[in-house]
C-alpha cells in the first residue's frame, strides 16, 4: 500500500485471522493481498448483480421511461 491508499480495518475473529494468515503463508502472499482480492471479487459480483437488476427494470419499464423522456 502507498500513501494515497485509504486504510480499512477488518475485525476478524481469532479463528478467521489465523485461517487468513495460514492461507497467505501457504500461498506466499500476505493477508492484506487476500483481503483485497476478496473485496474486489465481491465488488465485481455486486456490480454485475446490480447492473443486471437495473437492466431488467429498464426493460420492464421501457414504455414508461420513454414517456417520461418525451
Amino acid at each position: 500500500m502507498n500513501d494515497t491508499d485509504d486504510d480499512l480495518v477488518l475485525r476478524l475473529s481469532a479463528a478467521e485471522a489465523a485461517e487468513l494468515a495460514d492461507l497467505a503463508d501457504a500461498s506466499g502472499s500476505t493477508p492484506a493481498e487476500h483481503a483485497l482480492a476478496a473485496v474486489r471479487e465481491h465488488l465485481r459480483r455486486e456490480r454485475e448483480r446490480i447492473g443486471g437488476a437495473a437492466e431488467r427494470l429498464a426493460r420492464l419499464h421501457a414504455p414508461l421511461l420513454k414517456r417520461l423522456g418525451e
